[in-house]
Protein backbone atom coordinates (compact mmCIF):
# COMPACT_ATOMS: atom_id res chain seq x y z
CA UNK A 1 0.00 0.00 0.00
CA UNK A 2 1.10 3.51 -0.70
CA UNK A 3 1.78 5.68 2.32
CA UNK A 4 -0.16 8.89 2.96
CA UNK A 5 -3.13 8.30 0.61
CA UNK A 6 -5.49 6.46 2.95
CA UNK A 7 -7.80 8.29 5.39
CA UNK A 8 -7.49 7.68 9.11
CA UNK A 9 -9.94 5.09 10.45
CA UNK A 10 -11.00 6.12 13.96
CA UNK A 11 -13.66 5.40 16.58
CA UNK A 12 -16.68 7.60 16.00
CA UNK A 13 -20.12 8.24 17.46
CA UNK A 14 -23.30 8.21 15.37
CA UNK A 15 -26.16 10.20 16.93
CA UNK A 16 -29.74 9.91 15.70
CA UNK A 17 -32.46 12.54 16.06
CA UNK A 18 -34.41 10.08 18.26
CA UNK A 19 -31.56 10.04 20.79
CA UNK A 20 -29.95 6.71 19.86
CA UNK A 21 -26.14 6.70 20.10
CA UNK A 22 -24.06 4.12 18.20
CA UNK A 23 -20.32 3.63 18.65
CA UNK A 24 -18.50 2.41 15.53
CA UNK A 25 -15.47 2.99 13.37
CA UNK A 26 -15.37 5.43 10.47
CA UNK A 27 -13.15 7.82 8.57
CA UNK A 28 -15.37 10.70 9.77
CA UNK A 29 -15.68 12.03 13.29
CA UNK A 30 -19.06 12.53 14.95
CA UNK A 31 -21.93 11.72 12.54
CA UNK A 32 -25.52 12.93 13.00
CA UNK A 33 -28.41 11.16 11.23
CA UNK A 34 -32.15 11.83 11.11
CA UNK A 35 -33.32 8.19 11.05
CA UNK A 36 -31.74 5.04 12.49
CA UNK A 37 -32.80 1.40 12.75
CA UNK A 38 -34.48 2.08 16.12
CA UNK A 39 -36.86 4.75 14.78
CA UNK A 40 -37.24 3.92 11.06
CA UNK A 41 -40.83 2.79 10.31
CA UNK A 42 -39.68 -0.18 8.21
CA UNK A 43 -37.65 -1.72 11.04
CA UNK A 44 -40.08 -0.87 13.86
CA UNK A 45 -43.13 -2.34 12.11
CA UNK A 46 -45.07 0.94 12.09
CA UNK A 47 -44.91 1.19 8.30
CA UNK A 48 -48.26 1.05 6.55
CA UNK A 49 -48.57 -0.53 3.13
CA UNK A 50 -50.68 1.61 0.84
CA UNK A 51 -52.98 -0.28 -1.49
CA UNK A 52 -53.57 2.38 -4.09
CA UNK A 53 -56.51 1.62 -6.27
CA UNK A 54 -56.86 -1.98 -5.10
CA UNK A 55 -53.72 -3.15 -6.90
CA UNK A 56 -53.09 -5.94 -4.40
CA UNK A 57 -56.66 -7.23 -4.71
CA UNK A 58 -56.46 -7.16 -8.52
CA UNK A 59 -53.16 -9.06 -8.42
CA UNK A 60 -54.58 -11.71 -6.08
CA UNK A 61 -57.69 -12.05 -8.23
CA UNK A 62 -55.71 -12.33 -11.45
CA UNK A 63 -53.34 -15.02 -10.18
CA UNK A 64 -55.87 -16.86 -7.96
CA UNK A 65 -54.20 -16.19 -4.65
Amino acid sequence: MKQGIHPNYEQTTIKCACGEVIETGSTRKDIRVEVCSKCHPFFTGRQKLNDTGGRVDRFKKRFGM
